[in-house]
């Protein structure tokens, strides 16, 4: 186990932070520390930040766009699915030292219950940034696989079902599962990661569910070729040989259909 360590216990994202048990000052979620660390390894928040559009206007801003897309994403990584949630959370040590930015600093809060209702219901769901979150989880995909190349992709393909009530948007009655639904498109690797998830265009046509399959996997398929021509460029300008172009360059892609229906 080695020697013990008496010394304070500190994470590379903020070495303000220390970690000690004090029974008077405990915090549940002390373990998504550890994911804000491979966060900040990796860069991933802050891609995704630079992917969204910050539509708000004026100069108070009481929170940057980084500090709300991660109180958004831990939250929901730690089982908060409800906004309300953020109520509590927002005083939440763990939490504010996570967002980072005003909400680390002595005697400030994360983003209120409104503040995060507010990011998620209008600023996320304009259209452009509903593409870039579409396509984050396949951007974080290849940050990681930049370090450790793929010699062999293999997609998962599934799809869910999630019942609506009322006259919620994009909704769509689907009559295989007869009621009224969302029904989002899953792609996983072989790894069990999340490559792409797209809602289904017409699901009560089999036409118009075959597109948004091709849409998912050609999503997919085209980073593969942007990673060939980056590469091609970089042999370039170094003067190395460069490979033939491939129909599929860099990825050898095997498309699996899955088996069952995925679980909410």
């Amino acid at each position: 186990m080695g020697d013990c360590q008496n010394g304070d216990l500190r994470v590379n994202f903020d070495r303000t932070l220390k970690l000690k048990f004090l029974g008077s000052q405990l915090t549940t979620d002390a373990g998504l520390l550890a994911y804000r660390e491979l966060d900040e390894a990796l860069h991933l928040t802050e891609t995704g930040a630079e992917s969204v559009q910050d539509s708000r206007l004026g100069q108070n801003k009481q929170h940057g766009l980084l500090p709300l897309l991660r109180q958004s994403i831990y939250s929901r990584l730690a089982g908060y699915e409800d906004v309300n949630d953020a109520e509590r959370l927002c005083v939440d040590p763990t939490m504010r030292h996570l967002v980072g930015g005003k909400a680390s600093q002595p005697e400030k809060q994360a983003a209120s219950t409104s503040e995060v209702g507010r990011f998620e219901t209008e600023m996320l769901s304009t259209k452009n940034n509903l593409t870039a979150l579409m396509n984050l989880s396949g951007r974080w995909i290849d940050t990681v696989h930049e370090r450790k190349p793929l010699k062999k992709l293999i997609l998962d393909m599934d799809s869910s079902v999630s019942e609506t009530y009322g006259q919620q948007q994009g909704t769509a009655y689907n009559g295989h599962f007869e009621c009224m639904c969302y029904h989002p498109l899953f792609l996983f690797n072989q790894f069990g990661d999340l490559e792409r998830a797209m809602l289904a265009r017409q699901p009560w046509q089999r036409a118009g569910l075959g597109k948004t399959y091709r849409c998912a996997v050609a999503g997919v398929t085209s980073r593969g070729r942007e990673d060939h021509r980056a590469e091609r460029r970089r042999r370039q300008e170094h003067h190395l040989p460069i490979p033939e172009m491939r129909r599929e360059p860099g990825r050898n892609i095997v498309l699996r259909k899955g088996r069952g229906r995925a679980q909410n």
